[in-house]
């Protein structure tokens, strides 16, 4: 999956590329430094933020076969390997970026099917028609009695690629100065993260009450924003605008928890149901209160992504 989602990113950023005149040969270049920056990015934030699930052994943090790779640290990794290229190369940095995220945004989706196969980071119980079967041995205690779940890798993979369509046609527009349309990757790319970790109910650690990854799109989205705003606008303006910007995004997201949740599953009549002390909202807004998954990690998964 890993080889398809680099190929697929390689095939819509040359074409943006060479549009505007740049030679593929570059792309390839970047692409072959980027990729394995990026597992190591990858593995790196995964052994930081997931030490617990680290086999107990010297090689433990290089068992990379064993998986556990982060989205965060992938990105990070990967990035920064690509300008290390191209700034070796003289090329247009900027203008390079903005080529690169709607490619990034492809390869990521492609990256999320990899998570049905393997039955990990969906969300809480749901009824919904599109509800993800998940098998007893997939599933997270406290949640053994329900049998589909919300796909979030699925609501990840459609957003990514609509997050991308958008970009490409920011890019052919030409309104955008660069690297804006890269620094709205990682803001959108992030904002739809927020809501994916309210959603999931797969073992993370917490920080006041809410998971880890949570806080770090939180984090990248808010900078993000307020980057996109120092580009398009300059120093002056960017503080006022991104506030702006990041005010409608806390406004948007405000009115998730009221009411029920669609398609939640119903308690069986006589059920004995216990306390909730999950950040995750689906069960924060629930009208049935279900048991708290736990706070840290019992089930190895191939992935924190």
């Amino acid at each position: 999956m890993y080889v398809l989602a680099v190929l697929a990113a390689i095939f819509v950023t040359t074409r943006l590329w060479e549009s505007r005149g740049g030679r593929r040969d570059l792309v390839y270049e970047v692409a072959l430094v980027g990729f394995p920056a990026g597992l190591i990015g990858g593995r790196l934030y995964f052994v930081l933020t997931s030490w617990n699930e680290v086999p107990d052994h010297w090689w433990g943090p290089f068992a990379i076969w064993q998986g556990g790779l982060g989205i965060w640290g992938g990105i990070a990794g990967g990035v920064l390997g690509g300008l290390w290229v191209l700034r070796r190369r003289q090329a247009n940095i900027p203008a390079f970026l903005d080529a690169a995220a709607p490619g990034l945004l492809v390869a990521q989706a492609i990256g999320r099917i990899g998570n049905w196969f393997n039955q990990e980071l969906f969300g809480g119980p749901t009824s919904l028609p599109w509800g993800l079967r998940i098998s007893p041995d997939h599933r997270p205690d406290g949640y053994l009695q329900y049998t589909t779940f919300h796909p979030t890798f699925l609501y990840e993979l459609i957003w990514n690629l609509l997050l991308a369509t958008a970009l490409i046609w920011l890019w052919r527009r030409r309104t955008v100065k660069a690297p804006g349309i890269f620094a709205l990757y990682v803001a959108g790319y992030s904002l739809a993260r927020v809501g994916e970790e309210l959603l999931r109910i797969d073992p993370a650690h917490h920080i006041l009450g809410m998971r880890l990854n949570f806080w770090v799109a939180c984090i990248v989205c808010l900078a993000a924003l307020a980057w996109f705003a120092r580009i398009q606008w300059g120093w002056r303006r960017a503080p006022r605008v991104a506030a702006l910007l990041a005010g409608a995004v806390v406004l948007s997201t405000t009115g998730c928890g009221n009411g029920s949740r669609a398609g939640q599953p119903v308690a069986p009549t006589g059920a004995t149901t216990a306390p909730v002390h999950s950040a995750s909202l689906w069960a924060s807004t629930s009208n049935t209160v279900l048991p708290s998954p736990p706070a840290a990690h019992t089930r190895p998964s191939s992935s924190s992504a």
